[in-house]
């Protein structure tokens, strides 16, 4: 009987601590949905100071469970620059943060430097959008920050 209720409670904490992970996992909102998921994003690139739209494009965005992202574009040719990779996380309620760098390269394939995309983002109470702004930096292959920018974004789910 002892022995029963020693494998009874080691399964209980064994299954705490499961479904704990699990929930830190899935890093939902308490008032919104989960930002895990892939996402039609429209980027509009703006000038800082005023806030004015330079240009839009779009891009497609994953941010999978554990916090990593994936972000590709229609912003620069597939040849010039690899797609973004990077890191998310639930910063409070409805808000998160996500930040990814992708490298880019000439016309003839020579390395030119990276870029690294910082944002701060709102999900919808629905969970089935945000919107986002942030920063951007490039960077030249020594290293050298050699411009920055700005950015905003409005997303909707990827999905059936």
């Amino acid at each position: 009987m002892r022995k029963n209720l020693s494998k009874l409670a080691v399964s209980l904490v064994l299954m705490s601590v499961i479904t704990a992970v699990s929930f830190a996992q899935t890093k939902e909102s308490p008032s919104g949905g989960r930002l895990e998921g892939t996402w039609n994003v429209r980027v509009s690139i703006i000038n800082c100071q005023t806030g004015g739209v330079i240009r839009s494009f779009d891009s497609l965005g994953q941010f999978m469970v554990g916090g990593t992202l994936l972000d590709s574009t229609s912003g620069t040719a597939q040849a010039l620059k690899t797609p973004g990779e990077g890191v998310w996380d639930h910063t409070a309620g409805s808000n998160y943060r996500f930040k990814f760098k992708s490298f880019t390269f000439d016309a003839a394939g020579n390395y030119t430097g990276y870029t690294v995309i910082q944002h701060d983002a709102t999900l919808a109470n629905t969970g089935d959008s945000y919107e986002s702004s942030g920063t951007l930096e490039v960077y030249n292959p020594a290293r050298v920050l050699v411009a920055t920018g700005c950015s905003t974004t409005t997303a909707t789910r990827f999905g059936f």
